[in-house]
């Protein structure tokens, strides 16, 4: 059979045993280092992927720390606002007590003061009073008047003192 390809059957061998030999070279000399290539490469590239992730996952906590970090700076924010206005409405609450206060203790002032015009309008309308009664008693005295003459000197003293003539 050989022979009808045309080949005898020792270079058939030969040709047999040398491409046996070649590929037990090319085995050991490129197919093993190859694949010792591809090993390392494959090694390596897994190395890598492993790496990535545990460096997405030290990420993923820096985020996580970032947000809890960020959230908890809102937090405050809103808790000092809460606190400004709550201190706010305090002073404002001091502020209109005080204004309140102040109002009061103007207005109990007032009142006094007027209480003491009044009192002392009073004694000067009393101390009026009593002169322009002198007066008309003095001019009653002056003449010997009748009766009905005495209600003129009345209406006199009176007119007169609606004229300011007899303030002091």
């Amino acid at each position: 059979m050989v022979e009808a390809l045309g080949l005898s059957l020792t270079e058939f061998i030969f040709y047999l045993v040398n491409f046996l030999i070649l590929v037990g070279v090319l085995g050991k000399f490129l197919y093993k280092p190859f694949l010792s290539t591809m090993e390392n490469r494959k090694k390596s590239i897994q190395d890598a992927l492993d790496h990535a992730e545990m460096t997405n996952h030290r990420a993923d906590e820096k985020m996580a720390n970032y947000e809890k970090k960020i959230a908890k700076a809102e937090s405050e924010g809103r808790e000092i606002i809460k606190e400004a206005k709550m201190k706010a409405a305090s002073q404002a609450n001091e502020i209109i007590e005080d204004a309140r206060d102040e109002a009061n203790r103007i207005l109990t002032q007032a009142q006094q003061e007027i209480e003491r015009e009044r009192s002392k309008a009073v004694a000067e309308m009393r101390q009026q009073i009593g002169v322009l009664a002198l007066l008309a008693a003095e001019k009653i005295m002056e003449k010997d008047i009748e009766i009905n003459g005495q209600d003129q000197i009345i209406d006199k003293v009176l007119e007169e003192a609606g004229a300011s003539r007899w303030q002091n």
